[in-house]
């Protein structure tokens, strides 16, 4: 085996990536288990790329043929109901993950000097999630899929000038149809998938080069010992990997008593309105997109103006992608940041679940008015952090890690 090694390495440095990545790669000793999020992500993302493949050998992308190809799958293909539950239930789970994998960078400032790139590379991630998803919501064809993609398709017409021809040409043809459907299977299975690999291996590697955060916001490599390792560092493999084990153990027992015992989510996974085909002709009462859209839905329904609310809820996703820039904190972790933070960060929180569960409900007046509320904060918590972290008070900063 060792000649077999040596023959593969002089060609492809196998052994040296390992190292890099994992054996020789020092992770700080005092991760918790907010730290679990990102390989839970890695591990859904495999989970959707292989059931995804197993569907489409039974997908039909065309108007006439996808539902009932769906139905197919669910009733007539072995293991085909458990294999679309796995993937329907599998992208929420995704964003669940994302989101906490988010919050914790938002915790601990992972967006900080010197991680900016990385932070970039995870959004962009999160934005080619969105798209992936979006795209993917649509295949079914059942009701909600329909008029969902015919709601969100029709925001482009916003634009000024461009707008009805870009949603024209993002449509394929004047309405929803089967060439829409056709275009975003193609987009669905090969082109999003490529482009969010990529991004993955980036951001991995980007992550690498500089290092991981830890809840303390400190940087390992400024204390080595007489070998070159952090003293507050411990190898990821086999330290982490085996305590991954743990949180994947954890994640699958949930994940597949979900699949298994409430796969549609009591709607809010798999809605109602999608187990009935697509229908032009007959609109659902209330349209909304999947729950990890509603957030910013509920952005664009709070804005009265059809184009301020399309740059309102562009607005709300690019703001995550200027973060880096706008905290002038001196730390980085919440932990040692003062109590204005701490008080932005949890009126951040409870604003984004409360837009995620107004954008789920049928408008009211009462609720646009909450929802304007929850944007003023949402957008207050980005716009007024280089006030708010420049003034505050701090506490300092230990010179090591505080535990493991």
């Amino acid at each position: 085996m060792s000649k077999i090694m040596d023959w593969i390495d002089a060609r492809l440095p196998v052994t040296k990536m390992v190292e890099d990545h994992l054996t020789r790669y020092y992770a700080p000793k005092n991760f918790n288990i907010l730290y679990f999020f990102g390989s839970l992500a890695l591990l859904v993302l495999v989970n959707q790329i292989l059931t995804g493949i197993w569907l489409t050998m039974s997908f039909e992308p065309s108007a006439t043929g996808a539902f009932a190809s769906v139905e197919y799958i669910m009733r007539d293909v072995e293991y085909g109901w458990i294999i679309r539950y796995l993937h329907s239930t599998g992208a929420s789970a995704f964003f669940i993950v994302i989101y906490l994998h988010m919050l914790r960078g938002l915790l601990y400032g992972s967006y900080q000097k010197p991680r900016e790139l990385v932070w970039i590379l995870g959004m962009f991630i999160y934005l080619a999630l969105m798209a992936e998803a979006f795209m993917g919501y649509l295949l079914p064809w059942g009701q909600m899929s329909y008029w969902g993609a015919q709601v969100i398709i029709s925001l482009f017409g916003a634009i000024p000038v461009i707008g009805e021809d870009l949603t024209q040409w993002i449509r394929g043809d004047y309405l929803v149809s089967g060439i829409t459907l056709n275009r975003f299977f193609a987009l669905h299975v090969i082109a999003l998938p490529i482009v969010i690999l990529g991004l993955v291996v980036l951001h991995i590697l980007a992550l690498h080069e500089v290092g991981s955060n830890n809840p303390d916001g400190i940087e390992i490599k400024k204390h080595k010992d007489e070998q070159g390792r952090p003293l507050d560092g411990i190898p990821f493999h086999p330290y982490y990997t085996v305590k991954d084990l743990v949180g994947v153990a954890v994640f699958l027992f949930v994940f597949c008593a979900v699949v298994f015992f409430f796969p549609e989510g009591g709607g809010y996974f798999l809605e109602r309105p999608n187990f009935e085909p697509a229908n032009a002709f007959k609109t659902p009462e209330h349209i909304a997109p999947v729950w990890y859209f509603t957030p910013f839905y509920a952005i664009l329904r709070a804005v009265p103006d059809k184009l301020m609310g399309v740059m309102a809820m562009g607005g709300a996703i690019a703001m995550l992608f200027v973060l880096p820039w706008l905290d002038r904190s001196p730390v980085k972790s919440m932990r040692y940041k003062g109590w204005l933070s701490r008080i932005a960060l949890i009126a951040f929180c409870i604003s984004f679940i409360t837009l995620g569960v107004l954008g789920v409900l049928a408008p009211t007046p009462e609720r646009t008015w909450v929802s304007r509320v929850c944007a003023v904060v949402y957008f207050a918590y980005f716009l007024l952090m280089p006030l708010y972290t420049s003034i505050e008070k701090t506490k300092a900063v230990p010179d090591r890690v505080t535990g493991s």
